[in-house]
């Protein structure tokens, strides 16, 4: 039931998510998602998590947001999204250049979300003074969270009616796409709620075919074990062989299902935002300066970026797959000279792959 001090604020609270920056809101009511949680539960039982143990904890919060794990008493869910789109459609038979303009980092590809700050930084803070906006206006409990809680995020996304779930599992916003970001404020107040949205993909498979590595085994699951972004982010340790051609100029992460998605072929140009651009710090590196990075050289260059996500072994791990994949001789030296430099046994025989994946590419 709506009580009579909250009627009408959900207008004040898409007002000041406006004001804050956000690209769309949605209200959910709390309830329990029993579905989603049991396609969440296959997906574990799977083991298509890979290494991301924490995705299997709190299983009950991500059931329900009302547990001690995320609001006791929580009867509501703001979800917010923040825009990160590329500042031009996405041509493939241009792409390479754009991107290679873009990112500073000559010839590799970073996602578009990876490219400036770390999100959570200031989105954290715009949520909190949204938590704050709605704890001033009900006398209620309000949480601001993003991407740390244990809770299914995009399913209160579709609840809410920010978008549908895409067949490569993001939530696409009609008039917006799926290149934006989402966060979310819980709250104990007594919200009207938004009109869910169902799945507009229809017969459409283009993200699925796109997939480097063919992490879709089928429409809507993502078998994370063979997911780019995963395997460049997340995964620590050796990258398996198999999948390392199919990673190819991916430095960091991969648009590719979103890129070739017709949601996100809007033809309005659009500016960057600020925090999404290109820090300057990478602008002058290039995929083999990164070989050379030490500890200390590592944590300035990643401060407040998120590509200091897979630490500094992980990013020598993926300069080399991606030189190894470019094929060039001319990266030979760096290649050999990482030999002789690291430490870490699996990187040297990462650096021996990459020296014969290009010395083969030379021979007659």
């Amino acid at each position: 039931m709506i009580t009579e001090q909250t009627q009408g604020l959900e207008e004040a609270i898409r007002t000041r998510c406006s004001s804050l920056g956000f690209t769309r809101v949605g209200i959910a009511r709390v309830e329990d998602i029993s579905q989603d949680f049991s396609r969440y539960r296959a997906f574990i039982d799977e083991g298509m998590h890979g290494s991301m143990t924490y995705l299997a904890h709190n299983q009950e919060s991500r059931r329900t947001l009302d547990t001690p794990a995320v609001l006791d008493g929580a009867r509501s869910v703001i979800v917010c999204a923040t825009d990160y789109r590329p500042a031009a459609p996405v041509d493939a038979a241009k792409r390479d250049a754009v991107d290679s303009g873009m990112l500073g980092l000559r010839g590799a590809r970073v996602a578009a979300y990876a490219r400036g700050q770390d999100y959570h930084n200031f989105v954290r803070k715009r949520l909190r003074r949204l938590a704050e906006f709605v704890r001033n206006e009900t006398g209620c409990e309000a949480r601001p969270m993003v991407d740390t809680a244990p809770i299914l995020e995009r399913a209160w996304a579709r609840l809410a009616g920010v978008g549908f779930v895409g067949k490569n599992g993001m939530i696409i916003a009609p008039g917006i796409g799926s290149f934006f970001l989402l966060g979310e404020v819980v709250t104990t107040a007594e919200l009207a709620p938004d009109t869910a949205l169902d799945s507009r993909c229809g017969a459409c498979t283009l993200c699925l075919d796109a997939c480097p590595t063919g992490a879709f085994p089928r429409p809507f699951v993502l078998d994370a074990r063979k997911c780019v972004s995963f395997l460049t982010i997340e995964h620590e340790g050796e990258i398996p062989e198999e999948l390392r051609e199919g990673i190819g100029d991916r430095f960091f992460g991969c648009d590719e299902c979103q890129d070739v998605c017709p949601f996100n072929k809007s033809p309005t140009p659009r500016e960057i935002a600020p925090q999404f651009a290109l820090g300057a710090r990478w602008s002058k590196r290039t995929v083999e300066s990164l070989l050379s990075l030490d500890e200390a050289e590592f944590r300035r260059l990643t401060l407040g970026s998120p590509l200091g996500r897979p630490g500094r072994d992980g990013l020598v791990r993926n300069a080399m797959i991606v030189l190894g994949n470019f094929g060039d001789e001319s990266h030979l030296p760096a290649l050999y000279a990482s030999i002789e430099r690291e430490r870490d046994e699996p990187l040297r025989a990462l650096a021996r792959w990459a020296i014969a994946r290009i010395e083969s590419r030379q021979r007659p």
